[in-house]
């Protein structure tokens, strides 16, 4: 089986730690996770269009989408109106919407609120951030 182009939407100031996470999996042997991470780098530009063009390039490029929905999940970014959506992970659900990628839900509280793109979406829901569960999603179990 080939492995899976993970692309990690996640709000970089507050969960980054959880993608990193996802990667040291990936890197080590012992565990049973390996993806190939379709995630940009920072992006080194505050352009939004140049952006969006990252972002929806590697989404592109990926199968699955993982979508970290952490406690800034769906708060409104200070440049919405030229984003288009809420924030970044809205513009990323969207895109990946759009393009009929598998959509990943990975709630890391009950109490956090998914992001309006995720909302009547086929996402499958993931309820803890945890190996076997995250691994279970990618392979569709």
């Amino acid at each position: 089986m080939a492995k899976p182009k993970i692309f990690v939407s996640f709000d970089f100031d507050n969960d980054r730690n959880y993608k990193y996470t996802l990667n040291m999996w990936n890197a080590n042997s012992s565990f049973d996770f390996t993806c190939n991470d379709y995630s940009p780098s920072e992006i080194n530009s505050w352009n939004i269009p140049t952006v969006k063009s990252v972002l929806s390039r590697k989404i592109n490029e990926a199968t699955h989408v993982i979508v970290i929905v952490g406690a800034e999940a769906d708060k409104l970014h200070k440049d919405y109106r030229a984003i288009g959506y809420r924030n970044w992970q809205n513009f990323e659900i969207a895109k990946a919407k759009e393009l009929k990628k598998h959509i990943i839900a990975v709630q890391l509280n009950s109490q956090y609120t998914y992001p309006e793109e995720l909302k009547n979406c086929n996402a499958t829901r993931v309820y803890s951030f945890t190996h076997d569960a995250i691994v279970k999603a990618v392979r569709g179990w």
